[in-house]
């Protein structure tokens, strides 16, 4: 099963490109595929891809597998492994970074440990893949919308904790 954002739900309906809960996945298992291999491959391995579950090591070792043959046959170029440093990056860390905090403040949210608390981990993992890279995604701010809902100006303006 795959967890449906609303902020990436346009890309559910056509697969033409990956979807924020397979780009967690693709991190959990190791292997990084690029825009090009991704849309070579048939709609039904898009659909594997997306519905596999990659939780327990046999399933990631078996969706690691599928994801590089079906590259392989996609394309003809091998699927790249990643370092385990962005393996690591699947699993968000237990407090949001500052520079994550100050850019939803700069859209206008407030980002602090209560609220990041209560975030699960697809959800983090979609904020710091957004927000706390070299680039803000212009997806952002809408998904702090989704995840941490309407909230008014007053309500930006209060101190985040750093």
């Amino acid at each position: 099963m795959i967890r449906r954002f609303k902020f990436d739900q346009d890309v559910y309906e056509t697969l033409d490109l990956v979807p924020m809960a397979v780009r967690r996945k693709l991190d959990r298992i190791g292997v990084k595929i690029g825009l090009e291999q991704w849309q070579a491959l048939g709609r039904g391995e898009r659909l594997a891809i997306c519905h596999l579950p990659a939780n327990l090591e046999e399933e990631c070792e078996a969706m690691r597998l599928f994801v590089r043959e079906a590259a392989m046959r996609a394309t003809g170029v091998e699927a790249k492994m990643l370092p385990e440093a962005e393996r690591d990056a699947a699993e968000p860390p237990d407090e949001p970074p500052a520079r994550l905090i100050e850019r939803a403040r700069e859209a206008g949210f407030v980002l602090d440990d209560t609220s990041w608390s209560k975030l699960d981990p697809d959800a983090r993992y979609a904020l710091m893949k957004m927000g706390a890279g070299k680039k803000v995604s212009e997806n952002f701010a809408a998904a702090l919308e989704e995840f941490l809902g309407a909230q008014s100006e007053a309500a930006s303006v209060i101190p985040a904790k750093s």
